[in-house]
């Protein structure tokens, strides 16, 4: 039986080198679009929808992919009929797996890789995923008697994403989805133990008017929120891992406080210039003080998506 490959040695720049003390490794858990191959672009499939103007198979480029790995049209994303583009966020998956486990040659240089590339891409993305969840609740004062078991997990989850592509595809994702999601549980409820509020965990709450709602402490964990009015909501200390918001209305809604938000969640809801936000997020280009995601006083380029 031949042995196993062991896992590389992570460069320097890469995940697990980067890790001192509790900081997020910022730069490796954010997308670098101009150290990727276009993997988002080509290995996900789209669907003719609200959020794609056309039908695109899994591992077909996108016709409007450059051959530098630009995006033709990203500035002028959501015109073209594709907002979910400008919602979409790899979590730094792209460029690890481009820079870091195909060793810097892109699938256009090699066609053999493809395949496998676009394979390991999604799977890269779910630990790219898990590790951004883990990091912030390392750095919640109150998780601090789960800091040890939360380094640890956050650690074998680093040492998966150092691993060959073979490796990669090994990985039970679920498995391990499961078992951090136990965890972050258990840190929610240390964080929002001085008053929470209710649980919502998996509720419908398509389209409902949550206008100035306290939900202050709420357990919102894939809460399906899509199109809901959340304006003036009060969503401090809240639980939102998982939860659909797009569409949402989170016009002078305040987030401050929120655990487990991403960034891809705002960029697919709706807010202003009143919404209240996490000091470590970026408030999306689309957004504006009417809150109904029409550009007038700032247009620009999306905030996220290929350039």
């Amino acid at each position: 039986m031949a042995t196993p490959a062991q896992p590389r040695t992570p460069p320097k720049g890469s995940l697990v080198s980067e890790q001192v003390g509790i900081e997020p490794p910022v730069g490796a858990l954010r997308a670098d679009c101009a150290s990727c191959f276009g993997l988002c672009c080509v290995a996900l499939p789209l669907t003719a929808s609200a959020d794609f103007a056309f039908d695109k198979a899994a591992g077909e480029p996108c016709r409007n992919l450059r051959k530098d790995f630009r995006c033709g049209i990203h500035s002028r994303l959501r015109q073209e009929g594709f907002p979910g583009c400008t919602v979409y966020d790899c979590f730094g998956a792209g460029q690890h797996v481009s820079q870091v486990t195909f060793g810097g040659r892109s699938w256009r240089e090699d066609p053999t890789t493809a395949e496998q590339m676009f394979a390991v891409f999604p799977v890269m993305r779910q630990l790219h995923e898990m590790l951004v969840y883990l990091t912030e609740a390392l750095a919640l004062p109150p998780a601090r008697p789960l800091r040890d078991e939360l380094s640890r997990v956050r650690r074998e989850i680093e040492l998966l994403t150092t691993g060959s592509p073979e490796q990669l595809l090994a990985v039970d994702v679920a498995a391990h989805r499961t078992a951090v999601g136990a965890l972050l549980g258990r840190t929610s409820e240390l964080v929002r133990a001085g008053g929470m509020g209710a649980s919502l965990r998996g509720a419908d709450r398509i389209g409902a008017n949550l206008r100035g709602a306290d939900l202050r402490g709420a357990d919102l964990r894939g809460a399906y929120l899509i199109g809901a009015d959340l304006t003036a909501a009060d969503l401090r200390v809240t639980d939102l891992l998982g939860a659909d918001l797009r569409g949402a209305v989170l016009s002078g809604a305040d987030l401050t406080g929120s655990i487990f938000l991403t960034q891809p969640q705002l960029n697919a809801a709706k807010g202003d210039d009143a919404t209240r936000l996490p000091p470590s997020f970026t408030r999306p280009s689309h957004w504006d003080d009417r809150g109904d995601g029409v550009p007038r006083h700032r247009p620009g380029p999306p905030t996220s998506g290929r350039r």
